[in-house]
């Protein structure tokens, strides 16, 4: 899938990514996984993102940067929401109620104004992936494509994170994504796990729990630059 295309838009990945990743996508669930897609289309239904997207939280925070890694589910389903960054949504557009509750949270933390914007690139170009481990969606139809092979690829993306790098932060908000959890060495890096911040489970162990200072203290330990959470 790499350097492959589906209809008329290339696929791209950035290097260092493709270089780790290159064994996966030799494997026999990746093949099934780009048949699916290309059936799906080919049905006339609408997927997001569009090919030249599927892999952006990965070209935005390249491998060798990676600091943070915060794990979402699948994309937003609904048209102009999907930013193909976990909980990110474009200028523009309203933050859905998950994000408002983070951006509530971080507020408590660190004092810093409620953002005007839920568009969360800034974080992933100060080296916070914003990971969905479905990576693709129909629209309208949330989880749509959960167990299409998505997940192999992304709990390979984690445990490669894990295996190779020191000192890095997992974020994992909510039941879905502490099912990732085994794959992850906490001897060797800050695993963070809370409720997730939707509103059914926001208040039952999300608020309060001051998420971006704990990241920011660990990342200095580790001698590395803090994030700026203020967009």
């Amino acid at each position: 899938m790499g350097s492959e295309k589906a209809g008329n838009n290339d696929i791209k990945l950035e290097s260092w990514w493709k270089k780790v990743l290159q064994e996966e996508f030799k494997k026999p669930y990746m093949l099934q996984l780009k048949e699916f897609l290309k059936s799906e289309l080919k049905k006339w239904k609408v997927i997001y993102p569009p090919p030249k997207l599927i892999f952006n939280a990965l070209n935005q925070t390249p491998w060798d940067k990676v600091k943070v890694i915060i794990l979402g589910q699948d994309p937003y389903h609904n048209p102009w929401q999907a930013h193909w960054l976990a909980f990110s949504v474009p200028d523009g557009v309203p933050p859905p109620p998950s994000l408002q509750n983070i951006f509530k949270e971080l507020h408590e933390d660190l004092g810093i104004p409620i953002p005007q914007t839920g568009n969360l690139t800034k974080w992933a170009k100060q080296w916070v992936l914003l990971l969905n481990p479905i990576l693709t969606v129909e629209a309208h139809k949330p989880a749509s494509h959960r167990w299409k092979w998505w997940e192999q690829f992304t709990d390979a993306i984690i445990k490669k994170l894990s295996d190779l790098k020191e000192g890095l932060v997992f974020v994992l908000w909510g039941n879905y994504a502490k099912e990732k959890e085994h794959l992850i060495d906490d001897t060797k890096h800050l695993i963070i796990k809370w409720a997730h911040p939707s509103p059914l489970s926001a208040s039952r162990g999300f608020f309060g729990t001051r998420p971006f200072s704990k990241i920011n203290l660990y990342l200095i330990s580790q001698g590395k630059e803090p994030i700026d959470w203020q967009l």
